[in-house]
């Protein structure tokens, strides 16, 4: 009983989890850039990583760490 309530839920688990990832829309990367020094170049990089995020490329995340 309990192998065959491991295994649904595992099976459960495993479908519902899609490899799906949502990226920025155009409005939000130019409302994020507009605060950066360089907006155009801010711009082209995010669009940048959205299409090789669509497309299934890894990205690099920089982490920021927490300053108090």
């Amino acid at each position: 009983m309990k192998l065959v309530l491991n295994l649904s839920f595992f099976l459960f688990v495993f479908f519902s989890v899609s490899s799906k990832s949502f990226s920025l829309n155009d409005y939000q990367i130019k409302k994020y850039c507009k605060e950066e020094k360089r907006v155009r170049s801010c711009i082209k990089n995010l669009q940048e990583k959205r299409s090789n995020l669509q497309k299934g490329n890894l990205i690099e995340i920089p982490v920021v760490p927490y300053k108090r």
